[in-house]
């Protein structure tokens, strides 16, 4: 079974077996011990391991290790003045952006790639829901929760989302929705045509490959809003200015983006 369903799945499955118990273990503090020691169990067998270091997490520690949070490499974008913001300097003369913002620096090999790659590929999406919750909060503080009216995704091809099961942009607008206080919807932008990876692209093949592959679903529920448009990695920004136009197009007060993370552009 282990071999079949993985770690992650088994050890959810004993986790959650402990709330199944009869009614006669569920007195209060007979319950507690019994949850806290099953737990201990389930974890010495199955160690559950930071996402980003793959380094045993200790009790109260959730997916991210604490040496992990404190080491990951932060841009601080949201703390500049827009002319002082590197990150906005990529989209001035192509589109019309009121924030641009971006949680973490990219590096390869490094921990927000490990991270990005269980996010993606490894059907880990608390990462998204807990980073977008931690850069949410640091917004929040610098006084953002009131800025955004509406938080989109960028949405992946039926195809694509078939494949994998779940869009990674999704749970980091998630996360920033829980943080801020604001809507989200993972419906507002639809993409049209599957394209190939952007991964090995130049930014004239990135902007090729996505102009004409977004549209808005509902205009009615754009128009005068001010859209916070997320995904998780940020390099070009073909991406994200595509939807930005499409969404300005569609009558959006105004656009902002946020990813994960950013990568410096060679």
């Amino acid at each position: 079974m282990i071999q079949r369903f993985g770690q992650t799945a088994v050890r959810r499955y004993l986790q959650a077996a402990v709330f199944s118990l009869p009614d006669t273990y569920a007195q209060p503090n007979r319950f507690v011990n019994i949850q806290t020691a099953f737990a201990d169990f389930v974890s010495l067998i199955f160690p559950r391991v930071c996402l980003a270091c793959e380094e045993a997490l200790r009790r109260g520690e959730q997916h991210i290790c604490t040496n992990c949070r404190v080491e990951l490499p932060y841009t601080g974008y949201h703390t500049l003045a827009p002319a002082q913001n590197p990150l906005a300097r990529r989209f001035w003369g192509k589109v019309p952006l009121r924030y641009t913002l971006s949680y973490l620096k990219f590096l390869r090999r490094g921990r927000v790639q490990h991270l990005l790659h269980q996010l993606k590929y490894k059907g880990q999406q608390e990462v998204g829901q807990v980073l977008g919750q931690w850069y949410g909060a640091e917004l929040a503080a610098q006084g953002f929760a009131a800025e955004f009216d509406l938080i989109v995704p960028v949405p992946l091809h039926p195809r694509k989302l078939a494949q994998r099961g779940y869009n990674q942009a999704d749970s980091f607008a998630e996360g920033l929705a829980s943080a801020l206080s604001a809507p989200w919807s993972a419906h507002a932008l639809r993409r049209t045509a599957h394209t190939k990876s952007q991964t090995q692209k130049n930014r004239v093949e990135r902007w090729q490959n996505v102009a004409n592959v977004f549209e808005v679903t509902e205009s009615s529920a754009i128009a005068g809003k001010r859209i916070l448009v997320v995904d998780d990695v940020l390099t070009t920004g073909a991406t994200l200015e595509a939807c930005a136009a499409v969404l300005l197009a569609a009558g959006a007060q105004e656009v902002s983006i946020a990813t994960i993370a950013s990568a410096e552009l060679a």
